[in-house]
């Protein structure tokens, strides 16, 4: 495993829900990550995010580490749930919801 990888590891399993974003959740940097931040919010759900326009080792390393090439990326409890689109489809079915509650991750407010 590299250094990176080791990294990644460490936030994935460190945090229930990680969004690998470009920006931060306060200013997301690109439609799609502003729209997996939006999914997150109306969740409720609290959520660590990582800037990877800030280091360029983890923009790259993520799309090895979970085989996807784009960014955002959402993990929850360690498993890579996909990209903007597909958390789009998951809330708009209730899954992304159920995935959570399944995790026993419960939205606040």
């Amino acid at each position: 495993m590299t250094d990176t990888n080791a990294r990644i590891a460490d936030i994935v399993n460190s945090h229930d829900v990680v969004l690998f974003m470009k920006g931060t959740p306060l200013f997301p940097q690109c439609g799609f990550s502003s729209r997996a931040v939006g999914i997150l919010e109306r969740l409720g759900v609290e959520f660590h995010g990582v800037d990877v326009l800030q280091d360029m080792d983890i923009r790259q390393g993520i799309k090895a580490y979970s085989d996807w090439p784009t960014i955002p990326q959402l993990y929850v409890k360690g498993e890579f749930l996909g990209g903007s689109d597909i958390m789009m489809e998951m809330y708009e079915a209730g899954e992304l919801a159920a995935v959570l509650a399944d995790n026993g991750i419960a939205a606040q407010g």
